[in-house]
């Protein structure tokens, strides 16, 4: 059933009061433009209309959600506490918005059965209009010959200093009133896309593909050192610092 654009920007307004003061932004999109630009076994299984939106995190998110989000906790088995701090505010945030609504919530970590995962996070930020997916098909004098070279999005404020978090989708609403628009174009000459390229695939660890243009906002450098740790040793981290408190099982 189409929805009228009033109860679709209501829903993208509610959700985004809920989810801004913590660092997160929600972009709206139809579930056909996401297919319309992958292979059928990709797809996502609902009519072309239906409603979706994109929770990204930015910089801000860190301070905002996460820290907030271990204080004054006692965890249990915790498996990752980035995934569990945004699984926390999302689910939350789905709950107060839309409580007579079935929502179903896809996170960027979740993978199907065939290992796949659940959505394709960076695809779907580009149709979104969130941010430009750079690929190599969008450089006309193609460098690398057999080289295998992974594509990445830039964001029109933070750069590379952001991360794609969640997918809902809506079944049952329809957006037909709801207009694509391209995202913004921010690494437009041919040599800074093949250098944008070439920063996130050979260094990706230096941090400099995130830098490519200019931004409003970083990563802190408390948010770099956790990032920059590895996943295995973040929980001691956060441990040591005295942001974490792990209950006794």
């Amino acid at each position: 059933m189409a929805a009228p654009a009033s109860i679709v920007g209501g829903f993208e307004r509610s959700l985004r009061e809920c989810l801004s003061p913590f660092g997160f932004e929600v972009q709206p999109f139809k579930v056909g433009w996401y297919n319309a630009v992958l292979q059928p076994s990709l797809h996502l299984s609902y009519p072309e209309d239906t409603l979706a939106m994109l929770v990204l995190s930015a910089p801000q998110m860190f301070e905002k959600a996460f820290k907030p989000f271990l204080k004054n906790r006692e965890f249990k088995n915790i498996r990752d506490p980035i995934d569990e701090c945004v699984a926390h505010y999302v689910s939350r945030a789905v709950s107060q918005s839309f409580p007579a609504q079935k929502v179903e919530v896809n996170y960027d970590y979740e993978m199907l059965p065939s290992r796949r995962p659940r959505f394709l996070a960076q695809t779907a930020a580009h149709v979104a209009g969130a941010a430009y997916y750079y690929q190599r098909k969008d450089i006309i004098a193609d460098p690398w010959g057999d080289k295998k070279m992974y594509g990445v999005c830039m964001h029109p404020r933070y750069g590379g200093w952001f991360a794609i978090r969640a997918l809902l989708v809506f079944p049952g609403v329809g957006a037909e009133g709801l207009v694509q628009r391209d995202p913004p174009d921010c690494v437009q000459s041919q040599e800074l896309r093949i250098e944008l390229l070439e920063r996130f695939n050979l260094r990706w660890q230096d941090w400099s593909y995130r830098d490519i243009v200019p931004v409003e906002e970083r990563y802190s450098e408390e948010q770099k050192t956790y990032f920059n740790t590895p996943p295995a040793d973040r929980l001691k981290l956060l441990q040591e610092s005295g942001d974490l408190q792990i209950c006794p099982i």
